[in-house]
């Protein structure tokens, strides 16, 4: 897996976003593989389809690529507020990528499976004003924050390559997932969070019961 980015497919292009569209997805078409499956490489969708940007033949997983130059942040921008509700309460949501990067060179790199995104990680922004090109348009963040580390799974952290077997592993953890409804993924992650925060392989009942006043705020009793 090569970090750096090839510079030259960018040429001729003038914005910025554009830029940074083209290198971004040429490196994850060139150097990542499927961490479901570990078929390599990746294929891309056409443009402008109405799809994710990356598939799998191997297995048939899709996945959406989000980049940004800079540090690795838990609040994601990301387009129109209901659009992105409509793909991840589908039966086709896709997995995402994250993907930051300095001076045309990968810091980090990951997935975050499909079925750790819930509408309460989904961030509702003001719409626009009146006085904007498009008013009254409501965007949204992605909140990765509330996202359980064991669904956080870096492929590249901090610019070190993660062993692929690794990657593999960890995210073959979080396939008991996958088989349950939205609403019960919501309270299950919620507790997934709580029992993270204990920081210990093994824990008691009564610690889990010191998050309950946190649960029932959520509304999740226990």
């Amino acid at each position: 897996m090569n970090l750096n980015f090839n510079i030259d497919i960018a040429e001729g292009y003038k914005s910025n976003s554009q830029i940074a569209r083209v290198l971004t997805e040429n490196w994850v078409k060139e150097n990542s593989y499927c961490p479901n499956c570990g078929q390599l490489p990746l294929n891309d969708f056409e443009n402008n389809m109405p799809v994710a940007d990356f598939y799998c033949f191997g297995c048939k997983e899709e996945f959406e690529l989000k980049s940004k130059n800079g540090k690795l942040s838990t609040i994601i921008n990301d387009g129109a507020y209901d659009s992105m509700i409509k793909r991840i309460t589908s039966d086709t949501n896709p997995n995402f990528f994250f993907l930051t990067y300095d001076k045309n060179i990968v810091d980090n790199f990951l997935v975050i499976p499909k079925h750790f995104f819930t509408p309460e990680i989904i961030i509702k922004r003001k719409p626009l004003s009146i006085n904007a090109k498009r008013a009254g348009w409501i965007g949204c963040n992605i909140d990765i924050s509330k996202v359980p580390e064991s669904g956080r799974i870096f492929i590249v952290e901090n610019s070190k390559i993660i062993e692929q077997e690794k990657v593999h592993i960890k995210l073959k953890r979080t396939d008991f997932l996958r088989a349950k409804s939205l609403e019960s993924r919501g309270w299950i992650l919620d507790i997934l969070n709580c029992v993270e925060e204990i920081k210990k392989e093994s824990f008691t009942l009564d610690e889990l019961y010191a998050f309950e006043n946190k649960l029932k705020i959520i509304g999740i009793g226990v």
